[in-house]
């Protein structure tokens, strides 16, 4: 089995593969063969002693939000293989060789949406609970008023103050993906509203944007107003939100909106019908440490700290031992370990969607002693994971 990087001309075929695993439909195989040979994204894939690509893995990259600082990451998408070369380890071939250069290449950390856990956790992901889907009539939203200005984008407008305000808003989060124009507008915006059913409106308030979000409109058994994206600022802007949300109750039987874990809109919100919101989990999300020595150096801290943490790492061996962080520095060493961990659990700990008490509760974490520091260093964090890809 030969596994590397596509050259421009095997992208095709490697888009063909996800056709089939992902049950799309190629509506103009000729536009994609055209599309594929100018395709930036790095992909890469498995390939039979005969020369046949077998299976194949998207390797975006991103500027991932991590304790303050924008980190060199990556993204893994279009996970697939033909079903005649399944169980045959070609992913498995895929990532060793694309995890070993993504760590050469300075990146930190690395995501994915998984089809199934456990088929991940073996490359060292891990889950990342950031989201709760909520459900709600508009009119819960009753005593919120929106009184500024709200206004719908249309073809060809700028998007500059809808990125401003996201930018400001993922600042506070781990995870969240750093975006400029071009992605703000192709991947959250543009839409042609009368025939996608996608609106995207910026709320003013004394002509200061405050907040924006786009919806979908979804017909089922009765309309509902889906939102798909949103960033406010502070408690005005969320205000706002709300408020303009109200304003459809004529308009749809419900709202869902999914917001991160550490924001409980019940906890939050001011209405009779607070019973009337339906709360769900969502864990469809996976993150893993590509560079261990990194995250602990970019990793937020005490001015005292001082601990060591023994990591294993099958993926990228360069990870596995044990490491001292003290005084701003991470180096290896032979002390005896505080903390022995996964890479998968790192992972967790490190972005902070588990504390360390939750940790221990898994068989592959083990506290050994200095337990107050590690509980002052590993300790949850808002999470924000907006990009779907």
């Amino acid at each position: 089995m030969e596994v590397r990087k596509l050259t421009q001309d095997e992208k095709f075929d490697a888009r063909l593969i996800s056709t089939l695993a992902f049950h799309f439909r190629m509506e103009d195989p000729e536009k994609q063969k055209q599309e594929s040979m100018t395709d930036p994204v790095e992909d890469w894939g498995a390939f039979d002693d005969g020369g046949r690509l077998m299976a194949h893995i998207l390797h975006l990259k991103y500027m991932f939000r991590f304790d303050g600082e924008w980190v060199p990451s990556g993204g893994i998408g279009a996970v697939s293989t033909l079903p005649e070369y399944r169980n045959c380890g070609a992913i498995r071939g895929i990532f060793e060789k694309l995890l070993q250069s993504a760590y050469r290449e300075g990146q930190v950390l690395s995501g994915l949406y998984p089809f199934n856990h456990a088929f991940y956790r073996k490359f060292g992901y891990e889950v990342v609970r950031w989201r709760d889907k909520y459900t709600l009539s508009p009119a819960v939203l009753s005593e919120y008023r929106f009184e500024g200005r709200a206004v719908q984008w249309q073809q060809d407008a700028p998007v500059s103050e809808y990125t401003a305000l996201y930018e400001k808003l993922a600042s506070a989060f781990n995870l969240a993906i750093r975006r400029d124009d071009k992605r703000m507008l192709e991947d959250h915006i543009k839409a042609e509203w009368s025939k996608d059913r996608r609106f995207s409106y910026m709320l003013y308030e004394e002509d200061h944007p405050v907040a924006y979000l786009s919806f979908q409109d979804v017909r089922s058994d009765s309309a509902i107003l889906s939102v798909k994206d949103y960033a406010w600022d502070g408690g005005v802007g969320f205000r706002a939100l709300l408020g303009f949300l109200a304003r459809f109750t004529a308009d749809y039987g419900s709202i869902t909106i999914s917001l991160p874990t550490c924001l409980e809109l019940a906890s939050v919100i001011h209405s009779p019908r607070s019973y009337d919101i339906e709360q769900s989990g969502a864990q469809n999300y996976m993150v893993r440490v590509v560079n261990v020595k990194k995250a602990l150096e970019i990793m937020r801290k005490p001015a005292d700290c001082s601990f060591t943490v023994q990591v294993s790492d099958e993926m990228i061996p360069q990870n596995s031992g044990t490491w001292l962080v003290q005084n701003g520095q991470v180096r290896r060493t032979k002390k005896r370990p505080d903390l022995s961990a996964s890479v998968q659990a790192l992972g967790q700990l490190a972005v902070g969607s588990v504390s360390l008490t939750e940790a221990m509760l898994r068989e592959d974490v083990k506290v050994n002693g200095n337990a107050e520091m590690l509980s002052r260093v590993f300790v949850r964090k808002p999470i924000l994971v907006a990009d779907h890809y």
